[in-house]
């Protein structure tokens, strides 16, 4: 047995932590035991994770996109330490305090104009969550509870939780599982591929046409503006955004953006939606919003919305997680907020991306790959098959890079401070990946 210590050092007691790690620890989307066994990490720093054995990787993934600074980051560790001297957390339920007033009034002030409303979620499923529920109690209070589905895209991903999940994909997404439990939502064609794509007329007829059938059903419409996530790692054009707007503006129906995967610079943009000049309604973040620190996520509304909902049935929106604007992650958030305003991360995505362009070129000729995309801190390469997970890994590990290849994809979305001579190493795991999977 492990002793209950506070560290494990030797490659010995590590041996026996993986054991136990396989029989009674669950992994996300995996069985148990999970195949092939996860890699220790001993420490990170910077854009590298450290393994039990020795072995230092360059992170590719930002920690699943959120660890946009790095790993022990000066500034952020000490907010962290700061906070912790005060309080580490407080219900927010009748209480209130600095942080989380703080971290609202930062978000208000670089989200786009007319959001006034912050409401803060333990994670991004529970914050898309909260959006659903928004456009719910808003139809409610306005007397048209036939009101009670959303449009959304196919090809979408919002999250793990019932309520998200049922805006996921409901055939190419990966909770068709739960097909016949889940709300059923009205779903239009996947946005065409393509960030400088045109309009196409055949699409926007078709989403035209689901607005007019469903126009007394919809309480609102999600979509992760430009880049759809864990469904496909696709990118559409800024116009099929400003069309949702149009069509939303047209039938008086809320926008909801989920900036959960783009928010914080990832496309470029401090958000995704500025690629199209759009202003949502509700806006949810989260996995960047922290660094990569904490769990933290939040929603956000116009004032039209929370006056509805504030008196409408019950007078309050009916969401409360326990641990809501956690004070760590709330000062945390801050300090990476403020990283951001301070540092030029718009000239670091901008050079990430020329890289990543330069060092995924030779991908495109390989046999079995079917496209190679880049945008902002984003690169993707599409195989003809789904990917051989461990022979994919194995090449990226041998050239000291973690990546997490799924489905038919390889992609990479490295953190901001990832240098010139890491990002080659990165696209080089990548072909050598793509080259074997």
């Amino acid at each position: 047995m492990i002793s209950r210590r506070t560290r494990i050092d030797s490659l010995t007691d590590w041996a026996q932590l993986l054991e136990l790690d396989q029989k009674r620890v669950w992994h996300p989307y995996a069985g148990i035991p999970v195949t092939p066994p996860s890699l220790p990490v001993l420490s990170a720093d910077g854009v590298r994770l450290r393994l039990a054995d020795g072995r230092e990787l360059i992170d590719g993934m930002s920690s699943w996109w959120c660890a946009i600074h790095g790993y022990k980051q000066p500034r952020l560790d000490e907010a962290l330490r700061e906070q912790l001297d005060r309080m580490a957390h407080v219900m927010f339920g009748g209480l209130t305090h600095e942080p989380a007033v703080a971290l609202a009034q930062r978000l208000l002030a670089i989200t786009p104009a007319g959001l006034e409303h912050v409401f803060f979620a333990d994670s991004g499923s529970v914050s898309v969550e909260v959006a659903i529920k928004m456009c719910l109690q808003r139809s409610r209070a306005r007397g048209e509870e036939r009101r009670s589905r959303l449009l959304t895209v196919r090809g979408g991903y919002h999250g793990d939780t019932f309520g998200a999940m049922a805006v996921c994909d409901p055939v190419g997404g990966m909770h068709r599982l739960f097909t016949g439990v889940l709300a059923e939502h009205v779903f239009a064609p996947r946005p065409p591929d393509g960030f400088n794509a045109r309009l196409q007329p055949d699409w926007a007829g078709a989403v035209r046409e689901l607005f007019e059938r469903h126009a007394e059903e919809l309480a609102g419409v999600i979509v992760e503006p430009i880049v759809q996530g864990a469904g496909g790692m696709r990118f559409h054009s800024p116009e099929c955004l400003r069309l949702l707007r149009e069509l939303c503006d047209d039938h008086g129906l809320p926008l909801v953006a989920d900036e959960i995967a783009t928010g914080f610079g990832r496309t470029g943009v401090l958000f995704a939606c500025e690629h199209a000049g759009v202003r949502p309604d509700v806006m949810c973040v989260g996995k960047a919003l922290t660094g990569g620190y904490m769990t933290l996520a939040a929603t956000l509304c116009t004032g039209e919305i929370a006056r509805a909902i504030s008196n409408g049935e019950g007078g309050a929106l009916m969401h409360g997680p326990t641990f809501m604007a956690n004070p760590l992650a709330c000062a945390v958030a801050l300090a990476s907020l403020e990283l951001l305003a301070d540092g030029d991360w718009r000239q670091r995505v901008l050079r990430i991306e020329s890289q990543l362009r330069a060092g995924l070129a030779p991908a495109r000729e390989l046999p079995g790959v079917s496209d190679v995309r880049v945008l902002g801190a984003i690169g993707v390469v599409e195989l003809e098959h789904e990917v051989d997970l461990a022979r994919a890994s194995a090449a990226a590990l041998a050239q000291g890079v973690w990546l997490r290849p799924f489905r038919e994809l390889i992609y990479a979305m490295p953190p901001y401070v990832t240098g010139s001579d890491e990002v080659a190493a990165i696209t080089g795991a990548m072909v050598a990946a793509a080259a074997v999977a």
